[in-house]
């Protein structure tokens, strides 16, 4: 077994090879960029090495950057992790060629496996069953659209080395075919350096299943069950469970055959992936299944994997790596229970899944399921890399069983600062057809309106956030007396761009109402705890887990997120007058304008920065007249309550003692 590794990735996979590294005794050697400076996959490593600046081009995917960094630390082997250069045999080779063991396939394996064209045709040669379509080498349009008619519409156009739904059209009318091939040709070029397509027909109720299979360097090779990976979102996997729901033995025994003579075609060793398009219309059947792809590396969803064997599949990696032979055969690898894992995401799925690099300014997660993360509370999401912030793991004795764990689990994740998708998985996992089964890779698109839809705040969600807003607790003495002066208080929040008033009125000892337009929400038994906000209105009884930071209130109740800004009306105007004339954020936000630079003159009132937080913007203005001595901020920057933002010196006659308070009147 190795002594020292050195892990080429970040994030959540670099702090899971880590954990494992550490429970087998070998010291593990993690690399950074600039935006990884305070990274947890830095901090969790026995020693870290910087490797540039933070785009990936210039850090993690400069191979000779990160061997020098494995043979200046006395590391043995580089374990690449997923995405970046773990599928790249140039570097495998540049890695073996300086004497050091790549933690994964050979260079020739993946080579083998890396074109979908020449995959298809070794797989078909080895007896795997494969889509129908073309393959080959002659990519002009007359002869594609020619092949496409003997296929059949619809056809799928796929660019041959694409990945992640890079390059991919699907074609229903063969008067689009020109203009279909032409962008995937082009999407192609720009992202793999490669324009040539393959076509194949369009499986019309498609199932994602792949095999997970692990070869050694004995030429054993063995799988370790199925992955259903349907639900998508722009062809991106979004919750994978294992096995497969509505999975006969029959099929599984075809299906991880084919899977184990396609890692026997191309010499496997190390983990591995058969991902295999499935015809979902009906019940799934030994001859409804084709060859898609390999990855031919460790997945994201091994978690699910893991639950369901009892296993560690990078102490497998490791072990393999080391010369080792594989750990069990086939015969004695367990398939117990069910498991789902969910990715949790720093994006707007009410904006098409945009990312929302952002910070984290609250990250609890519940402690009775799986949770693989390399970021917590305080962090930021980069904008460099995927917006990943965590993989929740259930595992039950049976499907529904785990599903209700996911649920319950999501419901209990409390994450706030930018905008993440936790509303969004929660709802597919409510979703009656995924429930049951019913699935394929359109589930998502079909039903996305519905799977993202916020509606308003629950007023019990409004009442919570006023207490934190304003600092109360109904169970102080004098309650009333002390903070309000009056048994009402006016409370001014914002929730999803949208302005929420409502006036709080005391009723009596622990017992309030929120009230607007004529309408009174009474609650009763409202307190303060260690484990959060009580309260009970109707037939509910309450419970909130609150957070508050700078100007903004998070809620989690019932499972749901709601986050609020209070916004102080004065703010921007004191913020503007700061004593060393530094305007700040006065909240978390995104700049959207900065209409200033440095040595303009500005008279009081004009706009020196556009800050969108909640969905509305806002305007941070001069508070006199001046000049602006720096600028500190860009157009799409996220900025964190407090952060400088301009420099701004006012006129000597501006500057006078008390000039400046007349603005705060």
């Amino acid at each position: 077994m190795f002594a020292k590794i050195l892990i080429a990735n970040r994030g959540e996979i670099a702090c899971r090879v880590i954990e494992t590294a550490r429970r087998m005794g070998v010291a593990t050697v993690a690399v950074y960029s600039d935006a990884d400076a305070e990274a947890r996959h830095r901090a969790l490593a026995d020693e870290a090495i910087h490797i540039g600046p933070a785009p990936a081009s210039e850090s993690y995917l400069k191979g000779d950057r990160i061997i020098e960094a494995a043979l200046a630390t006395g590391a043995e082997a580089i374990h690449p992790g997923y995405g970046f250069l773990s599928e790249n045999p140039e570097f495998v080779e540049a890695v073996e060629a300086a004497g050091l063991v790549f933690i994964g396939p050979s260079a020739a394996s993946i080579r083998a496996m890396g074109l979908k064209d020449a995959a298809k045709a070794l797989m078909a040669e080895a007896g795997v069953p494969i889509v129908p379509g073309y393959h080959g080498a002659r990519q002009d349009l007359a002869f594609l659209a020619a092949e496409a008619d003997r296929i059949g519409y619809p056809v799928l156009i796929k660019a041959r080395a694409g990945g992640g739904g890079k390059g991919m059209r699907l074609v229903e009318n063969p008067a689009d075919f020109a203009a279909a091939l032409e962008g995937a040709q082009r999407e192609g070029k720009s992202s793999f350096g490669d324009g040539a397509v393959l076509i194949e027909r369009y499986v019309t109720t498609p199932r994602h299943i792949e095999v997970q299979v692990f070869g050694d360097q004995q030429g054993n090779v063995v799988h370790l069950y199925e992955r259903d990976c349907s639900p998508q979102r722009r062809h991106q996997k979004v919750i994978e469970e294992a096995p497969a729901p509505g999975m006969p033995p029959e099929v599984r025994a075809a299906m991880t055959d084919a899977a184990v003579r396609a890692a026997r075609a191309v010499d496997y060793h190390n983990a591995g992936t058969i991902e295999f398009i499935v015809d979902g219309s009906g019940p799934l059947r030994p001859d409804g299944f084709w060859f898609m792809e390999m990855n031919t590396r460790l997945q994201v969803e091994h978690p699910v994997t893991e639950a369901i064997t009892g296993l560690d599949l990078v102490e497998w990696q490791l072990r393999v790596a080391s010369g080792e032979p594989l750990p069990l055969a086939q015969a004695r690898i367990p398939l117990n229970g069910h498991a789902f894992e969910a990715r949790i995401y720093a994006e707007d799925p009410a904006k098409n899944f945009l990312p929302a690099p952002g910070p984290l300014s609250h990250v609890v997660f519940p402690e009775d399921v799986r949770i693989d993360t390399g970021v917590g509370r305080g962090d930021r999401i980069s904008a460099h890399y995927d917006p990943m912030i965590a993989k929740i793991t259930a595992h039950a004795p049976l499907r529904a069983e785990a599903l209700f764990r996911l649920r319950q689990a999501l419901g209990r994740t409390h994450i706030s600062g930018t905008a993440t998708n936790l509303g969004f998985l929660r709802a597919l996992c409510l979703d009656p057809d995924f429930a049951a089964g019913r699935m394929d890779t359109g589930l998502i698109g079909r039903k996305r309106e519905a799977l993202t839809q916020v509606g308003p705040p629950d007023e019990a969600a409004i009442l919570f956030a006023a207490l934190a807003a304003l600092d109360l607790d109904p169970s102080r003495p004098h309650f009333g007396f002390r903070l309000w002066g009056s048994a009402s208080r006016r409370i001014e929040l914002i929730s999803n761009g949208e302005r929420v008033t409502r006036d709080l009125r005391l009723l009596g000892p622990e017992h309030m109402a929120l009230e607007h337009g004529g309408r009174s929400t009474a609650f009763e038994a409202v307190s303060v705890r260690p484990d959060g906000m009580r309260a009970r209105q109707g037939g509910r009884n309450l419970l909130a887990r609150v957070a508050r930071f700078g100007d903004t209130v998070s809620v989690l109740l019932g499972g749901r997120i709601t986050d609020f800004a209070t916004i102080d009306p004065l703010a921007v105007e004191r913020s503007g007058a700061a004593a060393e004339n530094q305007i700040t954020a006065p909240m978390t936000g995104l700049v959207r304008s900065v209409p200033v630079s440095a040595g303009g003159a500005v008279a009081r009132g004009d706009i020196l920065v556009v800050l969108e937080a909640m969905k509305m913007e806002h305007s941070l203005r001069a508070a006199m007249d001046g000049v602006v001595v720096a600028v500190h901020c860009d157009v799409g920057d996220n900025v964190s309550d407090g952060t400088l933002l301009v420099e701004f010196a006012p006129n000597a006659e501006e500057a006078a003692p008390g000039a400046g308070e007349e603005n705060l009147v």
